[in-house]
């Protein structure tokens, strides 16, 4: 284990409540044990954490969130994803290897959406030039949480999303069958909607898509 993670682990596990581990194991499908802390501790947690050693250096981020995804408890795999989030502004191109990975380790959506939308997407934002080609890469894979990246990843760019991109996405994966994939178009499009109505509506009234899709897109317009 990493010497950043392991007083960190330690730390989660003083705070474990099994009384809260079981239904949070249960509403993650069984994806992970849990040590029972639910969000706001595990980030006062962190917080303090932080604090006492400092922030991870760059260097080490890496090699840090892989030892925090080594780890069986699912609140150190979220940690990991907090970590990234909040050095997303300092990460380039070549950290997307890691998301990928991260992404196709051990996930599910509570880990999956963080990372496309403020890991990758942050990272998408800040250079056109690669969007296109990590988005056929994702959209491309046989794995439905590189899919789902694909779709999601623009979710907070509002006014600045590719449309022609996401359009595309959306065109290419509209008959998937997997549930994630079809929830993730109608986020995309709803998220879209909040700035670009018409162009959701448009889109939506010309495509044939799932009905779980199109009640997502739809849901506020």
């Amino acid at each position: 284990m990493h010497p950043w993670i392991a007083p960190l682990h330690g730390a989660f596990a003083r705070h474990a409540n099994p009384v809260d581990a079981l239904p949070m194991e249960a509403y993650m499908k069984g994806i992970a044990p849990f040590f029972g802390i639910k969000a706001p501790a595990r980030r006062a947690i962190l917080k303090a954490h932080i604090a006492k050693l400092g922030p991870p250096p760059l260097g080490e981020l890496p090699a840090i969130v892989r030892s925090a995804f080594d780890c069986p408890q699912r609140e150190l795999h979220q940690t990991a994803v907090d970590l990234l989030m909040r050095d997303a502004k300092r990460l380039g191109l070549e950290h997307l290897p890691l998301v990928e990975e991260l992404v196709t380790t051990k996930s599910w959506w509570d880990t999956v959406d963080g990372l496309a939308i403020h890991v990758a997407g942050a990272i998408l934002k800040r250079h056109p030039e690669a969007r296109a080609e990590w988005c056929a890469r994702w959209a491309a894979s046989d794995n439905r949480w590189l899919i789902r990246t694909a779709i999601i990843f623009q979710n907070r760019w509002k006014a600045d999303t590719d449309q022609s991109l996401l359009f595309a996405n959306i065109e290419r994966l509209a008959a998937h069958e997997d549930f994630f994939i079809r929830k993730a178009i109608g986020w995309a499009l709803r998220e879209l909607g909040a700035t670009d109505p018409d162009a959701v509506r448009r889109f939506v009234a010309r495509h044939r898509l799932s009905a779980l899709s199109v009640r997502e897109a739809l849901k506020h317009l």
